[in-house]
């Protein structure tokens, strides 16, 4: 695997470097305000590592929000597109292409599931999940039309279309945004007996992140995710699972649900199944659900194209080996020890599954956002989130080297000046 354990060669921006001030300056005048990035411009990457356009190197500890599990530039991926891209790239689904029935058998069979619905990004794999448990209850389960209901969990992130964002309890996704969409029903994060209270006979579905990822890696507590999969089979609702961030390999399991050995009625998949190189989703469940669908209920253009199916049949086939899996897992006990020694060092909670992390910092010492402005300084990229707290999502092909690299460096910023 491609990685790159060297340090970084004094690294930290200059906000007024030419080059770095004029493609932030054209972002900002040309680009919409619906982002806050850091000021960094990234030219290249490789690996674990990205170069900006002023040539200083960092760490990339997001990779993408877990796009980028298997890293920049994965050999076996870009040959996969490379190789494609030389074939055919666009069918439409008004054809066949024989690179879509390879990537959803395996997909499925990875997923021990029969059917998989491909489409692009993964708030369109949440709207296609939202849309057939409607149709299951209905046609299915018998619910009367019009009033069937899914139950959610607060703190969620599921996306930012208009109906997602209808069961956000967060302000800045919600305000200015309604007349919102009804039929959901939120339930404290973590809490079975809210959940069974809030389940009815005519709710069709619970939707749940296994671990909630924007919410700032929030786990739930031992337990929860069984109760949750025995409620729905007793009440007779589907359990769709988003492992949009933290499926395929992100907490050295393929699935979060495996941890504790649940197995939902349907995966929402997205971001790593593209390999950070085309957008990929995916809603894999069994026949009997899935059969809902038919011609004219449901589409996308670019869904299931063969450029896309190709790389996501390489991710597929990387997984296949349980190797990005194990990595996750063994380094993941070396983040845990790392982050958990600076509780109490200004760091007053840690949360480890696999290589993902949430680091809530002493808000009196620094912001999340302050950490990470002061880790790009040092050559480590990551993303706050919810005022305190940052994410951490290295690339699973970092090397161990580099994840003491990372932690040295996020040591060093809370025993430095605080200004």
């Amino acid at each position: 695997m491609t990685t790159d354990s060297r340090t970084t060669a004094s690294p930290g921006p200059d906000a007024a470097g030419t080059e770095t001030e004029r493609h932030i300056r054209l972002a900002e005048q040309v680009t919409a305000h619906n982002y806050h990035p850091l000021p960094v411009v990234i030219g290249s990457a490789e690996g674990s590592w990205v170069t900006d356009v002023e040539g200083r190197r960092y760490l990339d500890c997001l990779a993408g929000y877990s796009a980028l599990n298997f890293g920049h530039g994965h050999p076996t991926l870009l040959a996969a597109a490379q190789a494609q891209l030389e074939r055919a790239t666009l069918t439409s689904r008004a054809f066949h292409n024989d690179r879509l029935g390879p990537f959803c058998r395996d997909l499925a069979a990875l997923a021990g599931m029969e059917t998989v619905l491909p489409m692009n990004t993964g708030a369109e794999a949440v709207e296609t999940a939202i849309k057939v448990a409607r149709k299951w209850g209905y046609e299915v389960k018998g619910v009367p039309a019009g009033q069937a209901n899914i139950v959610v969990a607060d703190g969620n992130f599921h996306g930012r279309t208009t109906t997602i964002v209808s069961f956000s309890d967060d302000p800045d996704a919600r305000r200015g945004f309604g007349p919102f969409t009804p039929g959901f029903r939120s339930v404290p994060y973590g809490d079975a007996a809210a959940l069974e209270a809030a389940v009815d006979d005519r709710t069709v579905a619970v939707l749940l992140e296994p671990i909630q990822g924007e919410a700032g890696v929030n786990i739930p507590p031992h337990g929860y995710l069984p109760a949750v999969r025995a409620l729905c089979t007793r009440r007779r609702a589907l359990f769709i699972a988003d492992e949009i961030q933290s499926g395929l390999g992100r907490t050295g399991t393929t699935f979060a649900c495996e941890v504790e050995g649940v197995v939902p009625d349907m995966y929402l998949l997205g971001k790593a199944l593209g390999g950070g190189i085309v957008p990929v989703s995916a809603v894999v469940s069994s026949r009997q659900v899935m059969g809902v669908v038919r011609p004219g209920n449901h589409g996308s253009t670019f869904g299931g194209n063969p450029l896309a199916a190709a790389v996501g049949h390489a991710v597929v086939g990387l997984l296949q080996t349980g190797e990005y899996q194990a990595r996750a897992a063994k380094l993941g006990g070396v983040l845990r020890e790392r982050m958990e020694a600076l509780t109490g060092r200004g760091v007053v909670a840690v949360r480890v599954r696999g290589l993902w992390a949430g680091i809530d910092i002493d808000p009196q010492l620094m912001s999340g956002r302050q950490m990470c402005e002061r880790l790009l300084a040092r050559g480590v990229l990551a993303k706050d989130t919810h005022g305190s707290t940052v994410r951490l999502a290295p690339p699973l092909v970092i090397e161990e080297a580099e994840l003491h690299l990372m932690a040295d460096q996020f040591t060093a910023v809370l025993a430095g000046p605080t200004d």
